[in-house]
């Protein structure tokens, strides 16, 4: 009897493992930043990102999945809304290195080999981990040091994936990701001489294109392809 369960938890689990389908690719586009200099779109993507993604599709509604993402921004002020900021004249720019987990909700049933289920809009939530430079310290001379700091986000978004060809597949998506720091663009409270903007934490953004490629499918799954 113990055999007989232990065979059919392993069936199981094959099962299990063969269902899923994986993905992975790379995915480039824009990025953009929203906080106390320029622009405050919060999507206008002005500087060329990058990075790889993960996904693994746990049925054919959800996926989980990872990516590591370069993400350039910048700002400045002669860009801006207000008469205040373009006369003041900041400019920064920055370079966010971002690690992402989260959840890929589809709209309607996305299996790549099954026809009229090889595209659908998505939605998606994510918890990422971000570094990126920020200021240590000014010394008497107003020499500013800057340091690496690590801080998380809360990114969230909207695609559309579709079947590109045979195991390969593409994606459009955009996502803002909500910080929970005000320094992005140098400005802080800590040091006075950069104590210029609000408050509010600032926000970064992407938009951009993925291409994947899918692999991992049990024998009954690749018909089509």
């Amino acid at each position: 009897m113990k055999k007989c369960i232990f065979y059919i938890i392993c069936i199981g689990f094959s099962s299990i493992s063969l269902g899923q389908i994986n993905e992975i690719g790379f995915f480039a586009g824009g990025s953009n930043y929203v906080g106390d200099i320029g622009r405050t779109h919060y999507l206008y993507p002005n500087q060329l990102a990058g990075g790889l993604i993960y996904k693994w599709n746990w049925n054919p509604r959800m996926a989980l999945r990872g990516t590591l993402s370069i993400l350039p921004i910048a700002g400045d002020d002669k860009d801006a809304s207000t008469d205040f900021q373009k006369e003041r004249g900041y400019q920064f720019n920055n370079t966010i290195n971002e690690f992402a987990v989260g959840l890929e909700y589809n709209f309607y049933e996305y299996e790549i080999s099954s026809p009229g289920k090889s595209a659908t809009p998505y939605i998606l939530v994510e918890l990422a981990s971000f570094q990126y430079k920020s200021v240590a310290a000014i010394a008497a001379n107003g020499k500013i040091s800057y340091t690496n700091k690590t801080s998380y986000a809360i990114p969230f978004g909207v695609g559309y994936k579709s079947k590109l060809s045979g195991a390969f597949a593409f994606a459009i998506e955009a996502k803002v990701r909500y910080t929970f720091e005000d320094d992005l663009d140098y400005t802080t409270g800590r040091f006075p001489a950069l104590d210029f903007g609000s408050n509010g934490n600032d926000w970064y953004a992407f938009t951009g294109i993925s291409l994947v490629y899918t692999f991992g499918r049990p024998a009954c799954y690749t018909k089509g392809l």
